[in-house]
């Protein structure tokens, strides 16, 4: 058979099978048509699904509502917390100032008072009873280590110098005292240690 034979004989067959594939087109597009029964029963269906789509977006809205609710409350509480934060450390040392206030009164007296030093004397050393008072209700403790071993954590060592009266690496010396606050040194004592 030549070529052109050939392209005639598939032509014809192309043709003869094209409308077989038409009508089952057809049928396939007649079975997937909804009946009047089906129609009613997809309309029921989406009904459904819409009242139910309904209810979770209004749920949905709850919980967006619940959630903000939460999330301004939340940053209520942490701002009421950084206020108490904030005030408790302005204040903190409210109680010990208006302690300290009767030994300025007292200076104030003692520097306005007339009198021999020896009563000037007297009024110091009540003054500074007050103070020791004050120190001692808010447990600040004076370390005056004179003649104890050097300890880094409670002295400050100035120097080192032989002394005759006190063993190696003994404070012999205190320049200034030093002052602990319940248990934690707040300034450490001058001192001078001796050495062999």
């Amino acid at each position: 058979m030549n070529p052109a034979e050939q392209n005639k004989q598939d032509q014809t067959l192309e043709s003869k099978t094209q409308p077989s594939q038409t009508e089952a087109a057809k049928e396939t597009t007649k079975a997937e048509m909804p009946s009047s029964d089906n129609l009613a029963t997809v309309q029921a269906e989406l009904a459904k699904l819409q009242q139910e789509l309904a209810a979770a977006q209004a749920k949905a809205n709850e919980n967006w509502e619940m959630y903000l609710r939460g999330q301004a409350e939340a940053d209520n509480q942490r701002r009421r917390y950084e206020k108490q934060v904030e005030d408790a450390h302005k204040f903190a040392v409210q109680r010990f100032a208006e302690a300290l206030l009767p030994v300025a009164d007292s200076l104030e007296m003692g520097l306005q008072a007339q009198g021999d030093a020896n009563s000037l004397r007297q009024g110091m050393e009540l003054t500074l009873k007050q103070f020791e008072a004050v120190m001692e209700k808010f447990k600040m403790e004076a370390v005056n280590p004179l003649g104890q071993v050097f300890n880094p954590e409670l002295h400050q060592a100035v120097g080192m110098q032989p002394h005759p009266d006190y063993e190696n690496n003994t404070v012999s010396l205190v320049m200034q005292k030093g002052y602990t606050l319940n248990g934690r040194t707040i300034r450490p004592a001058m001192v001078m240690v001796s050495k062999k």
